[in-house]
């Protein structure tokens, strides 16, 4: 009878242990609003896509190291945007916090659905690039 409780207690402690495998839970589009009806919402909503969409565009690969580039392309990419105010990235998170000057802050997850940031619904033009 121990041994029994013992071997279901050691495959109750195997099963239990959860995957650090970020990816898929923080990227996946399942109960969410779609990403074109989103933009509609409002120029920043739509800049939130389009900066979302760059980052999934720019999956380069799971080490540390591409997803640093992956980030750093979104955050290239938002920098063209003329409502970003901040941008911060967590890589190994898979999500990008963006502050807009109309005082919004929001998280944003690679979205890959295959369109580019340009192709977002309710963008604006994006500005030129800051002088260095």
């Amino acid at each position: 009878m121990n041994r029994r409780f013992g071997a279901c207690l050691a495959l109750l402690a195997l099963v239990s242990c959860r995957s650090y495998q970020y990816k898929s839970p923080m990227t996946s589009q399942d109960g969410l609003v779609p990403p074109d009806q989103f933009a509609r919402y409002g120029k920043e909503q739509a800049e939130a896509v389009a900066i979302g969409r760059e980052y999934g565009k720019a999956a380069q690969g799971d080490s540390p190291e591409a997803l640093t580039r992956q980030a750093d392309a979104a955050i290239a990419y938002a920098h063209t945007l003329p409502d970003v105010a901040t941008i911060s990235a967590d890589p190994l998170g898979h999500r990008l916090t963006i502050s807009f000057k109309g005082g919004w802050r929001v998280g944003v997850p690679p979205i890959e659905d295959g369109k580019s940031g340009s192709e977002t619904v309710g963008l604006g033009a994006p500005a030129a690039p800051p002088a260095k």
